[in-house]
């Protein structure tokens, strides 16, 4: 989740007396991994093909790029990691339901390419529709890769039961290459918190845009509750895996959900979207985060430049909690070691566009940009 724990602390750790062969299994849960929960530190990403094909433009002349969280199809239901509700599970009917809201508004904008964070693919909380293949077969979208992020065929804690989310990247064209590059977890937690808890990493693939330039896509989506620093050990890993693909002549596009703010930030305490009474469940003041990101505005080229964030932060923003409210921080993230087209990028935060409401669909604003191809 963005800003929300998936579960309780209190149901993990309170819990141990109850859970104790599952405090058992997490001690040798590297070994024997009964709950399906680990994972190599580089390993494939999983491929996926639309069942039927989108032929794409052969004369690109410019890439659509969009970025988007989008709430493992959960629309704005009253979860109880939201403190809004006590909703655990959807149904099929409501999943279906949200995904078409989502796939309405990637059509609309007719990205090429789509990189996706909290995307579901095999979870009780959303009925066990494979959402990227249901995406791939609603737009125009051809291929995608898939990295889990929160993977287990059982969570003890408030009927979650198994899950599979992660992170995506769809594309127009052939994606021949992906990996999953795992990223630290959170030292503090305990043992048995730490086997079920998210396994953040770096989704990595090469997409054979027509022409002699491959483009690179990096996806992430960082810690949103780390008290020990892991946050910004995970942006760290990222932006050395940037310089990297930057240093090997790569082209690519760097997107995800990092759970921290651009420099320039104001009013960042006292969000007025919590509800929750536990100190745990709080909104993040993020100050700490201030400046992590200074690299990647000096180094490559942003969706939206930091000057203009700088000179009001309001049209940028791309979070919020409250369903009811404003968008009111900026987590979400769009850079590229080419050129992204002057005045191209924007955050779709619009309440209407075209008959579109971006507010119900996903707790985040979808991040877009275009670019010349070949880059310039």
């Amino acid at each position: 989740m963005s800003n929300k724990s998936p579960w309780p602390k209190r149901l993990l750790i309170g819990g141990l007396g109850a859970l104790g062969i599952l405090g058992l299994a997490a001690a040798v849960g590297a070994i024997f991994d009964p709950f399906d929960t680990q994972f190599e530190d580089v390993e494939d990403a999983q491929l996926y093909t639309a069942d039927s094909y989108a032929i794409p433009r052969t004369d690109v002349g410019e890439l659509r790029v969009m970025n988007w969280n989008a709430k493992f199809g959960g629309g704005r239901i009253d979860f109880f990691f939201d403190c809004h509700g006590d909703r655990v599970d959807m149904t099929r009917d409501e999943v279906i339901e949200n995904l078409e809201g989502l796939a309405k508004k990637i059509k609309q904008y007719d990205p090429d390419i789509l990189i996706l964070q909290e995307i579901d693919i095999k979870s009780k909380r959303a009925a066990d529709v494979d959402q990227i293949q249901w995406l791939l077969d609603h737009t125009d979208l051809n291929f995608g890769a898939y990295a889990s992020q929160w993977r287990a065929t059982f969570v003890p804690s408030d009927g979650i039961g198994h899950v599979d989310s992660g992170n995506g990247i769809l594309s127009k064209w052939q994606i021949n290459h992906a990996e999953r590059l795992a990223l630290p977890l959170i030292g503090e937690q305990d043992p048995v918190t730490q086997y079920f808890y998210l396994k953040r990493n770096i989704l990595r693939a090469r997409v054979e845009v027509p022409g002699d330039t491959p483009l690179w896509v990096a996806n992430v989506h960082t810690a949103a509750f780390a008290q020990d620093g892991t946050k910004s050990r995970q942006i760290a890993i990222f932006k050395d895996e940037l310089a990297r693909l930057d240093e090997q002549g790569k082209t690519f596009i760097a997107a995800g959900d990092l759970n921290t703010v651009p420099p320039g930030s104001t009013h960042l305490h006292d969000f007025p979207d919590s509800v929750c009474e536990t100190a745990r469940f709080q909104a993040d003041d993020y100050r700490p985060d201030i400046g992590v990101l200074d690299d990647f505005y000096a180094q490559y080229d942003a969706a939206i430049p930091l000057d203009k964030y700088k000179a009001d932060n309001t049209p940028y923003f791309t979070h919020t909690t409250d369903k009811n409210g404003t968008w009111n921080r900026k987590l979400d993230y769009l850079f590229t070691n080419a050129k992204f087209k002057e005045g191209s990028g924007m955050v779709h935060q619009d309440e209407k566009s075209g008959g579109m409401e971006t507010m119900p669909l996903s707790d985040h604003a979808p991040v877009t940009a275009e670019m010349a191809w070949p880059p310039e």
